[in-house]
């Protein structure tokens, strides 16, 4: 069962096959085993996972089964789930207990699914390693002396490591598809605005977008199916009709124009990363897909500008984390001044703290103009760039990350290195557009390497076509880890 894919499991579960509640249990047993080592959840709650797992067994038994009815699925821990643990991997909200649903949430309670647990991230969704969770780093399945990526570093690896059957992400500049890549794995951020943002733990509102993490194209369609939709809660959600993204799996690509940024080949990127995509790209071909050589000019300025924004929009909505609605307050102060200091300055990380205090600064008189204005300029000319590139191709092909995994605490005092591992997705946040990765082979490290395929606006039913199709004539998604 541990290596079905989601509509096997559907299929098993509808044929009775096996329960809902043996299937959650089989999950719940391997995170009793696994989880200690490799850190991949911050909570689980046997019971309540068990008592959606016997509803799930009644709509089956009823014959009213959707196609995740019954399935259990990780949750990052910055989704809110009501009477769960939501600590947003912070010793902020380390003892909160959600009162609502997220309309993520929402959407896999109405399939049926099953909430197998919350998975560990970096704090407050900054960081690209996962070892700013204030409960301690995740390990790497594939090496547990590499990082996972981050910050859906714990969700990529529960799915690589078969803790559960399916997980969600959020992608604020990269935090889907990086950790994908580095846990060998597929991971889709989707057009910005098609998955509610209510009830998600906001770090940077204009980038935040969530998504679906799991071992095939085939899968991330039936997730996307559900965790799309309209919801009036969100003022950034997009009013449009309900898809199904897989409807397109089986085309064929023959005619498809593959375009290959010119930056993301250039000096950074690691030979054996490269070797790897070229490999996926030459299959490609065989395919029937051509390739176009483009430039997107300003790429170069997406790590800058996303240090700018994203830092400013996360001043802004931890500003709600002060001692006195909910979260941690300092045990001792002598007033409110040093109530809020003193609990800010115990309750986030260090990493947490640096972001905000850059994005006060860009923000403050004096310094609005020089750098946030100028950043949202930058911003408007990224993605310009990637509209003149899509008339010339249906889809934009490179590397996910510079390098395979890092080594745990390699990088971690020098928050510049940290950032550069971002260099090839952040521009997609800023533009909005969709992403996604894919498992395309292993360094000279055997540690896994990943394919980012972006798409156009909308394109997700097109890339997930394109990633499928790969994903049958190559088999690279259904390697496992040793940890297996």
């Amino acid at each position: 069962m541990l290596d079905s894919s989601l509509q096997q499991l559907g299929s098993a579960l509808r044929a009775r096959k096996i329960s809902s509640v043996e299937l959650t249990q089989l999950y719940l047993d391997r995170i009793a085993a696994f989880n200690p080592a490799l850190n991949a959840y911050i909570t689980t709650n046997a019971e309540l996972s068990l008592a959606q797992a016997r509803a799930a067994d009644v709509l089956l038994a009823g014959g009213k089964a959707q196609a995740l009815t019954g399935i259990p699925v990780a949750q990052k821990d910055i989704f809110c789930a009501k009477g769960w643990r939501t600590t947003c991997g912070s010793k902020m909200l380390e003892n909160f207990i959600a009162p609502y649903d997220a309309h993520v949430i929402e959407q896999f309670n109405k399939a049926g699914a099953v909430n197998l647990g919350k998975t560990n991230m970096d704090e407050f969704a900054m960081g690209s390693s996962n070892e700013t969770s204030y409960f301690g780093a995740v390990k790497n399945p594939w090496d547990q002396k590499a990082v996972p990526g981050g910050s859906s570093g714990g969700a990529a690896c529960a799915v690589a490591a078969r803790l559960c059957a399916a997980a969600t992400g959020t992608d604020t500049g990269g935090s889907i598809r990086q950790p994908a890549a580095l846990c060998g794995i597929s991971g889709i951020k989707p057009t910005y605005g098609t998955v509610s943002r209510y009830g998600m733990i906001a770090f940077a509102s204009s980038l935040d977008q969530a998504g679906p993490m799991a071992r095939s194209a085939e899968d991330l369609a039936l997730l996307l199916n559900v965790m799309t939709g309209f919801d009036s809660r969100d003022s950034t959600s997009l009013q449009r009709d309900k898809e199904d993204y897989a409807r397109d799996l089986n085309k064929p690509l023959a005619g498809l124009r593959i375009g290959l940024p010119k930056e993301f080949f250039a000096e950074g990127l690691a030979q054996d990363v490269a070797n790897c995509v070229h490999t996926a790209i030459a299959q490609y071909k065989q395919l029937g897909a051509t390739v176009v050589d483009i430039s997107l000019p300003n790429s170069k300025l997406a790590v800058p500008v996303y240090y700018v924004l994203a830092p400013a929009e996360a001043s802004s909505n931890l500003s709600r984390f002060d001692g006195v609605r909910y979260g941690y307050r300092a045990p001792e102060y002598s007033d409110l001044t040093e109530m809020y200091e003193k609990s800010r300055a115990q309750g986030f990380g260090e990493e947490v703290k640096r972001r905000i205090m850059i994005g006060t600064y860009v923000l403050s008189h004096g310094y609005y103009d020089a750098y946030y204005l100028q950043a949202q300029k930058i911003r408007r000319l990224i993605a310009q760039d990637f509209a003149d590139a899509f008339k010339q191709c249906d889809v934009i092909m490179g590397p996910t990350s510079p390098s395979t995994a890092f080594n745990l605490g390699e990088k971690g005092d020098d928050p510049v290195q940290m950032y550069l591992s971002d260099i090839y997705t952040i521009a997609v946040n800023l533009a909005g557009l969709p992403g996604m990765s894919i498992p395309a082979g292993f360094g000279s490290n055997g540690r896994p390497v990943g394919l980012q395929i972006i798409g156009n606006y909308f394109a997700e039913a097109q890339m997930l076509n394109v990633a499928h199709q790969y994903q049958l004539a190559i088999d690279w998604h259904t390697k496992q880890p040793n940890v297996i």
